[in-house]
């Protein structure tokens, strides 16, 4: 029985794994809807005769205009993304599924997709759907064939684009690297993919005339179903919905009911449409709709009721609860999570942080979403958007377009009353039951969490372009969390979240991790999502680059904790000793003036983002081993060095901020990966000159990164110091 439920248990993962590789996949192309959008409610509203005439912009705005024509290209440019989704949905989704050669994937894709609609398009005349003058036949049932890319075949939506994509992908991962006997070696490898897609998707699109109008009945009568369950079939969906938030699984769950038939169907100006989002845009396009359906927009009109009010009460209840000792820190965290959260409905940042101390007010955010989905739809709030419940997509998409197209204003009352429920409610429970929400922690690393939040939240992207240093540094960091560049196998990120998938979920880091200024980890099986909030697409950029170029030995190949307890007790016991004991002195490598790492000049060595420890401004250029241990590894760009001493204690030597980007020039390396080295040894010699030239500072950083919680670095020293002078203790 015991092997039976770990076999459910390693199955339930494999298949949140799968899901979570589709999820992630979906944002790349869900990604471009905000922007269609935007041209086209921009587009549509200013074109429209009727908002014209209303604001009197016949002069500025009318027919033959400047404006009017620019307008007008805009419209038609955001109605052709949301007309080729299919086409956008299977490119996209090939490329965020595979694992490596991506734009391989992406022309396999494109070519497997019209070579799937051309064989069902052939199918379909074949079996007489279709007519000789390409007309569709009169038996044929309406909107079940149409255009895809300008081939008749049968209208699948985006489901027609996943399916190409996924497969797709499958098979790219699986013969990317295939290698073909002699005579055909020059269609192996990735040349291979394109081919077999061909191939297979050809016998795809026959099966599709036989399988598709049974999925296609099962759509229908699944849209039917939920549309018929009325305001509680809303509820319903509103709660999956945001409960499946923690598992990032919801943009798996709410697609079928935006972009395809499962959201329902409606003939607009001749033409069947199908899902919710695609029916607003269509009614929006739309010079005959009097008043957007609120059967299409229940499933996303709500959630301007409490994303932009609702959330930010639940914000300020946080707040005004916290430890008075703690609102400065605490403040600053949740007004810009507010902020975010109701500028452009990205949840994120305020759910988690109190989902993982307080599971139950996520219940109460679950409970109170849902129902904002199902009172929307009862007062026929018809307001549509593109990616999120925001101030932006709410301007565009409901007050642009006048109060008798959407019944925008209902929004203003129920906002109103849903942002003292969440205050008043949030503020009880979190008070009557203890909860540690921010500001309310403890004395411990969960108040670093927050403050290092709180300061990238701050400094959001643009820290980027500030010092490569501190961003490979915490790149550094994010991939030691992972388990080292080895045990990662895919990096990819969705709005606010960084999804990676791990060969070994054993060797994730959440402490570290949470270190580089997340928000939350959720490890399930070998899926990994490190929740950053907005700048996370950086987060995965800067990641993504230090990858390439990173050391295959890393310092949690050979750290102590790799190691069976059982097999080492005298040098675990040191290791573990060693930084707990009374004092444990600290040498300078390098000769020089010495100080704090609070006033390193990079912000994330100075902030301990990467650990504590001091810095020396050389006047000597060389480094040498300050006690006896070994080198774990050696940047490429010879401008670090990781140690471990002799008693288990692991440190960095990184010399000069934005050093990286020297590409090595000025450094000369003597060690080696895997040396033992004595106290005195030199490692490394330096170009002082070099280096005040071309780099930010010639600061040479001891970064120690892991030390126990409650340990800390005291400096002993100030002032001129010689390489191997005590300077500090832990």
């Amino acid at each position: 029985m015991k092997a039976e439920g770990e076999r459910g248990n390693v199955m339930k993962d494999e298949i949140f794994g799968v899901l979570q590789r589709v999820g992630r996949s979906f944002m790349l192309p869900v990604a471009i809807l905000p922007i269609a959008g935007i041209l086209l409610g921009i587009g549509a509203s200013f074109t429209n005769p009727t908002t014209i005439e209303t604001y009197g912009l016949g002069g500025v705005l009318g027919a033959g205009t400047a404006l009017h024509s620019l307008l007008s290209i805009m419209a038609s440019a955001g109605s052709t993304i949301f007309g080729n989704l299919p086409i956008i949905f299977a490119v996209g989704v090939a490329i965020g599924m595979a694992k490596a050669e991506k734009e391989v994937a992406a022309l396999s894709a494109m070519i497997a997709f019209f070579v799937m609609h051309t064989a069902c398009n052939a199918m379909l005349k074949i079996g007489g759907q279709i007519l000789p003058d390409g007309s569709i036949a009169p038996n044929v049932l309406e909107g079940t064939i149409a255009a895809s890319c300008g081939i008749m075949s049968f209208q699948m939506g985006v489901f027609g684009g996943i399916i190409v994509g996924i497969g797709v992908a499958w098979l790219h991962n699986k013969y990317h690297k295939i290698v073909l006997p002699n005579a055909l070696s020059f269609f192996g490898g990735s040349r291979f993919v394109p081919i077999i897609s061909t191939v297979v998707f050809l016998f795809v699109g026959i099966a599709m005339y036989f399988i598709w109008p049974l999925a296609q009945q099962g759509i229908f009568a699944l849209g039917s179903l939920v549309t018929g369950t009325g305001y509680i079939g809303t509820l319903i969906f509103g709660i999956i919905k945001r409960a499946l938030i923690p598992f990032g699984l919801h943009h798996v769950f709410y697609l079928p009911f935006w972009q395809t038939g499962v959201g329902g169907s409606m003939m607009i100006d001749g033409q069947l449409i199908q899902g919710g989002q695609n029916i607003f845009f269509a009614q929006l396009a739309s010079p005959n709709v009097a008043h957007f359906s609120a059967d299409a927009t229940r499933y996303f009109s709500g959630e301007f009721i409490f994303m932009i009010f609702g959330l930010p009460g639940a914000a300020l209840a946080m707040y005004h609860c916290a430890r008075p000792e703690k609102k400065k820190v605490a403040g600053g965290l949740l007004l810009s999570a507010a902020l975010t959260c109701m500028l452009t409905g990205i949840t994120e940042p305020i759910e988690f942080s109190f989902l993982f101390v307080a599971p139950a007010l996520f219940a109460v955010q679950v409970a109170l979403a849902g129902a904002a989905y199902m009172i929307a739809h009862m007062l026929n709030i018809a307001v549509g958007l593109t990616f999120s419940g925001g101030l932006l997509d709410f301007f565009i998409f409901g007050i642009l377009q006048g109060e008798a197209k959407t019944s925008w204003m209902y929004v203003i009352p129920v906002g109103v009353i849903y942002f003292f429920l969440y205050y008043f409610i949030f503020r009880w429970m979190i008070q009557h039951f203890g909860f540690k929400t921010p500001g309310r922690e403890d004395d411990d690393e969960e108040t670093k969490l927050y403050t290092k939040a709180d300061y990238k939240a701050r400094e959001g992207a643009g820290g980027a372009a500030d010092g490569d240093a501190g961003f490979d540094a915490k790149s550094a960091a994010i991939a030691k969390g992972l388990g080292s560049k080895r045990n990662i196998t895919s990096v990819d990120c969705c709005a606010t979240r960084l999804r990676c998938s791990v060969e070994d979920s054993s060797l994730v880091n959440e402490k570290l991790l949470k270190a580089t200024g997340a928000v939350g980890v959720i490890v399930k099986g070998t899926g990994v999502q490190v929740i950053y909030g907005p700048q996370v697409a950086v987060i995965k950029s800067n990641l993504e680059t230090y990858l390439e170029t990173a050391p295959e030995v890393e310092p949690e190949d050979d750290a102590p904790a790799a190691a069976p307890v059982e097999e080492h007790p005298a040098a675990a016991e040191t290791a573990a000793a060693a930084p707990a004991g009374e004092h444990h002195t600290l040498c300078s490598p390098v000769t020089g003036t010495v100080h704090p790492i609070t006033e390193a000049p990079d912000d994330a060595f100075a902030s301990k983002m990467m650990g504590d420890g001091f810095f020396v401004y050389p006047t000597v250029g060389e480094v040498l081993a300050p006690a006896d241990g070994e080198v774990v590894f050696v940047f490429d760009t010879k401008h670090a060095i990781g140690m471990k001493s002799a008693d288990g204690t692991e440190y960095l030597l990184h010399i000069g901020v934005d050093t990286v980007a020297l590409g090595g020039k000025g450094f000369n390396v003597f060690v080696k990966a895997g040396q033992q080295v004595k106290k005195g040894d030199k490692l490394m010699e330096f170009d002082i000159d070099y280096i005040r030239a071309n780099a930010t500072s010639d600061a040479c950083l001891v970064i120690f990164t892991g030390l126990p919680e409650g340990t800390s670095v005291e400096m002993t020293a100030t002032g001129e110091v010689k390489a191997l002078d005590p300077v500090a203790r832990i």
